[in-house]
């Protein structure tokens, strides 16, 4: 929540920088301003000299049959290793996460079917929210509606847009499971607030980064996600106390660089690292506990105590991902500008 106000600064901020360079930098003519008057004696053989050695640039620069493309053979190289260290660094830490956290296994014997159904449901419509987040983030981008309504008016986006969100998530619990189309609608809705809010992180971030933190953050949430899965039953419902007071603290240190000065340094940085490190921790916590929450509305539902709603269920999962994803591309972009 925090993320747009603070990217909104940066945004406008950044934006009158450019725009003042820009019109330094580009070249103005005035009324007063002479041409620069040319020589009276000129060479005839200027025109054809040059001629000449753009013929024989293209020439060198040209390619023959005689060439073989190296290049995209050792981006290839580097991609594959790339993906197999990922891949491998991800097989490690779902190992290391099930023997850590995981010791104490289901008594049942096992997720039952019921369960396995309703869970495969929620993390169906969780995958089909992010597909509109990012598709609705997307088209904002590119039609450059985002740009203009950030450039204008940053705070009637982010208030807007946080009150859009929160509404239409309200509407969307509210709705009973068997109004499909108003629930949906809602639903979708809801959905593409979020791409909205997002949107203006496609102007910041290339779109490589972007595909990283995407990456990591569906390997991070796959695996807490197959530990709380296979867990025993209930065993992580008591975080809910907790998490909600790791996540007030998130909030106001979000909040920081609104209220404090700018000479205090050490501070901000402080609160920064609560910001990115602390709301991984918390946010990671909450996809163990909202698949453990979504695991026990199952047997709920299957008891006929509840209703079984796995639209409402995949909203709190798709915030764990949009927290867990903007603070991966904040890592990212700050790992990348150090480098620089």
């Amino acid at each position: 929540m925090a993320f747009p106000m603070r990217q909104s600064f940066r945004l406008s901020s950044t934006l009158v920088v450019a725009s003042k360079s820009t019109f330094k930098s580009a070249p103005v003519r005035l009324f007063h301003s002479s041409r620069p008057a040319a020589n009276f004696f000129t060479s005839r053989t200027t025109k054809p000299a040059s001629a000449l050695i753009k013929a024989r640039n293209a020439f060198r620069n040209s390619r023959t049959y005689m060439q073989q493309p190296v290049a995209p053979v050792a981006d290839r190289g580097n991609l594959m290793q790339k993906l197999a260290v990922g891949g491998a660094l991800f097989g490690v830490t779902l190992v290391a996460i099930n023997l850590v956290f995981n010791r104490e296994t289901r008594e049942d014997g096992g997720m039952p079917p019921f369960e396995r159904s309703y869970l495969n449901d929620t993390f169906l419509h969780t995958g089909l929210g992010v597909g509109i987040i990012g598709l609705s983030a997307r088209a904002m981008f590119q039609s450059g509606f985002m740009f203009r309504m950030m450039a204008t008016s940053p705070w009637v986006v982010m208030i807007g847009g946080l009150g859009m969100s929160f509404a239409t998530m309200i509407a969307t619990r509210s709705i009973e499971p068997e109004n499909y189309i108003p629930k949906y609608a809602c639903w979708t809705a809801f959905n593409a607030t979020q791409g909205a809010l997002l949107a203006p992180l496609l102007f910041m971030a290339p779109p490589a980064l972007i595909a990283r933190a995407g990456l990591y953050t569906v390997a991070m949430m796959g695996s807490i996600s197959f530990v709380g899965a296979t867990a025993k039953q209930e065993k992580y419902l008591y975080l809910g106390g907790p998490l909600l007071a790791g996540v007030a603290l998130v909030a106001v240190s979000g909040l920081a660089p609104l209220v404090l000065p700018v000479t205090a340094v050490r501070t901000l940085a402080f609160t920064e690292n609560i910001w990115l490190y602390g709301g991984l921790a918390v946010f990671g916590g909450f996809t163990l506990y909202d698949v453990q929450k979504v695991l026990a509305h199952a047997r709920m539902a299957e008891r006929g105590l509840m209703k079984r709603d796995a639209v409402n269920e995949s909203i709190s999962l798709e915030l764990d991902f949009l927290n867990i994803f903007i603070r991966m591309v904040q890592i990212l972009m700050m790992q990348q500008n150090r480098r620089k």
